[in-house]
């Protein structure tokens, strides 16, 4: 069963854009976007399982406009007390630029810190450069590296950021 405890509301994000949780039909939109990214990208399986655990939480992003695309990014992470680890994040290829990814992490922030989160951990390919400049943005600081993470072959820097 997938846990269906939390839907955002429009005032906690601005935009062209709604936020709530991921359910299973929007699945084939949400892997669409996964495999967009080809390093060690979840399957529909993973995504499932993901959702229905209990420290886990999958969000979508969806546009209200009725567009071709109606998710255009989503976000998974668990929070564990005071601490949370960043999953997933990722934009769909046509949206990306436009804020969506700083959008769908200062909804992760904001969810987290007001849940008690004091400490947030991710890893990131140290090639995605996008990428490290949102997280610096949200003052997330190297605190490691794990190598020949991504697919045994690539390495991930990891970053935390305290509050």
């Amino acid at each position: 069963m997938v846990r269906r405890d939390y839907i955002a509301n429009n005032d906690e994000i601005r935009g062209d854009g709604d936020i709530r949780q991921m359910i299973p039909e929007d699945l084939d939109e949400v892997f669409s976007i996964e495999t967009s990214d080809p390093l060690a990208p979840w399957s529909k399986k993973m995504f499932l399982e993901e959702m229905r655990h209990p420290l886990a939480y999958c969000f979508v992003m969806k546009r209200k406009d009725g567009s071709k695309h109606p998710v255009i990014g989503f976000i998974c992470f668990r929070n564990v007390t005071e601490e949370s680890e960043l999953l997933k994040i990722c934009v769909h290829p046509d949206y990306r630029q436009l804020g969506i990814g700083k959008r769908l992490m200062q909804f992760y922030i904001d969810f987290g810190s007001r849940r008690g989160v004091r400490t947030f951990h991710l890893e990131v390919n140290p090639s995605n450069q996008p990428a490290i400049h949102l997280y610096h943005s949200f003052s997330y600081q190297r605190s490691g590296m794990r190598k020949k993470f991504y697919q045994r072959n690539f390495d991930a820097l990891l970053m935390r950021r305290e509050v």
